[in-house]
């Protein structure tokens, strides 16, 4: 499992944009700036949709106020799921929602989630990080998947 001081890994993420899916890689989206990242393991479900994107929601000014540049969320949900969350949500332009379609950097990261038997496949875990250039500095992992308070959004700002 990914830890702090180690960098991100090489994968690709799609976006949704007004022109449809666009392919970016880890560079694209850590380097050279300072992202609060969380990870959840699906758009609109439960936990996912009504605690833990809300909290980044309504603190993205407080993370930009410590110098974060931007809030991601990324979860092994395809592009078009995505973007419709991010629109559902409020979310769209404010936060950058990331589709790890094939779980490449949720197994890249080592936070993959084995969900198979509630038929959801492989996911990633819940958690939160604060990544500089692409260097994880602060990393909350939950330990369970139906919660979201060890990898808050005040959590992390704590941390920070």
């Amino acid at each position: 499992m990914i830890k702090v001081g180690d960098k991100l890994p090489d994968a690709t993420f799609a976006v949704m944009t007004d022109s449809g899916p666009v392919e970016r890689r880890t560079a694209e989206v850590f380097g050279g700036r300072k992202v609060a990242l969380f990870a959840v393991p699906g758009a609109f479900t439960p936990t996912c949709h009504n605690a833990h994107l809300p909290g980044f929601l309504a603190n993205v000014d407080a993370f930009k106020a410590k110098g974060v540049d931007a809030v991601v969320c990324v979860s092994v949900n395809d592009v078009f799921v995505m973007g419709a969350w991010a629109k559902a949500t409020g979310g769209e332009g404010t936060i950058e929602f990331l589709a790890d379609g094939s779980a490449e950097f949720a197994k890249a990261t080592g936070l993959e989630l084995d969900a198979t038997a509630r038929g959801l496949g492989i996911r990633s875990k819940r958690y939160a990080m604060l990544v500089d250039d692409g260097v994880v500095k602060a990393l909350l992992v939950e330990d369970m998947p139906g919660k979201a308070e060890i990898s808050s959004a005040e959590a992390l700002l704590a941390a920070i």
